[in-house]
């Protein structure tokens, strides 16, 4: 059935999971926990003395209206938690100073992890082939295993995971975790083949494997769902204080509610962090698939040297975000003869 929907929904399934359902979720308690509160406010006391029918008909127009609206607004709501906007120059520095130092300590520790586990592994292969003495009932003396005192394979992988979140430049990071999570999808296409993703985004889209595009939308879906499930509860916790000072209301019921809320608000900031490793590899995939395509449909050969690939996507990446230079006929040497496309 997933399937079904998502094929009469096209383009619109990450507008509707991503924003309108989350809208709905916010919406939904904001009725049913403060909703009594507001009976004495007048529009309010309309919306809520309205039959079943009309009150299921407004939910659903407001959450069409109000996803709408959030989806057109997403890319300063991601600046925000991202680190671009609204934050002090001082904060920023001092943010992305933090972020630089925990990822070089989460290197720092990979690489000790790494080699105590080869270590061990060493030593444990030592022990097997070493002579020990019998004990007085004829068995072989247990052995600690030197790998239980390191990291077990998949906490490694865990703390790789953590560090993967973090660009591989320092200059790259940025003050949040969430920043750096998208930050790190971002700079891939220009740290593997020097091909600026974001200049180029209309372009690698357009020509990419349809699969391939369609794994970007689908897993940029579950980080909008969580950053408009974040939005949504700090506004609404803004509104239950806000209406403790109503003569109808409840105030156990509205401090509860911002309670809950509040300590939601950083669950869903950690799994909308969680979800970009989904998006980063389908970023990935997006980048070294499409590349190729791109190059032919620009009318560029795919040189066969990986240095010499890069040196192409930097002056296509340059040429692009710049106004023309003359050096940029540098680029001639890549192009390719007419009704001609492949890798040489």
């Amino acid at each position: 059935m997933g399937d079904i929907a998502k094929g009469v929904l096209g383009g619109g399934w990450s507008l509707l999971v991503g924003w309108i359902l989350p809208t709905a979720i916010n919406l939904g308690i904001l009725a049913i926990t403060m909703g009594p509160s507001l009976r004495q406010v007048p529009v309010a006391n309309q919306i809520f003395t309205a039959s079943p029918g009309a009150k299921a008909l407004l939910l659903l127009i407001a959450s069409v209206l109000t996803g709408l609206i959030l989806n057109a607004l997403q890319v300063p709501l991601y600046r925000v938690l991202e680190g671009y906007l609204l934050w002090p120059a001082r904060l920023y520095a001092l943010r992305s100073r933090h972020h630089r130092k925990r990822r070089s300590e989460l290197a720092d520790e990979l690489t000790r992890t790494r080699r105590a586990r080869r270590a061990a592994a060493e030593r444990v292969q030592s022990a097997g082939t070493a002579h020990r003495p019998l004990t007085p009932d004829g068995e072989a003396p247990a052995v600690p295993d030197p790998r239980d005192e390191v990291l077990t394979a998949t906490q490694q992988a865990l703390l790789g995971e953590r560090l993967a979140r973090y660009p591989v430049q320092d200059d790259q990071v940025t003050p949040t975790r969430l920043g750096n999570a998208i930050r790190r999808l971002e700079e891939y296409g220009y740290d593997r083949y020097r091909l600026d993703s974001q200049v180029l985004w209309n372009e690698l889209t357009a020509m990419a494997p349809e699969q391939a595009r369609r794994q970007v939308d689908t897993a940029r879906t579950s980080v909008d769902f969580f950053i408009a499930l974040l939005y949504g509860h700090t506004v609404l916790v803004a509104m239950a204080l806000c209406a403790t000072s109503v003569d109808s209301a409840d105030p156990p019921v509205l401090l509860s509610t911002a309670g809950v809320l509040c300590t939601l608000c950083p669950l869903w900031y950690r799994a909308a962090v969680a979800a970009t490793d989904e998006w980063a590899a389908a970023v990935r995939a997006l980048v070294n698939l499409g590349r190729h395509p791109l190059a032919q449909a620009m009318g560029l050969d795919l040189p066969q040297d990986i240095a010499e690939e890069r040196e192409m996507w930097r002056m296509v990446s340059r040429m692009s975000r710049s106004r023309f230079h003359d050096r940029a006929v540098a680029l001639n040497r890549f192009r390719s003869p007419p009704g001609m496309g492949e890798p040489r």
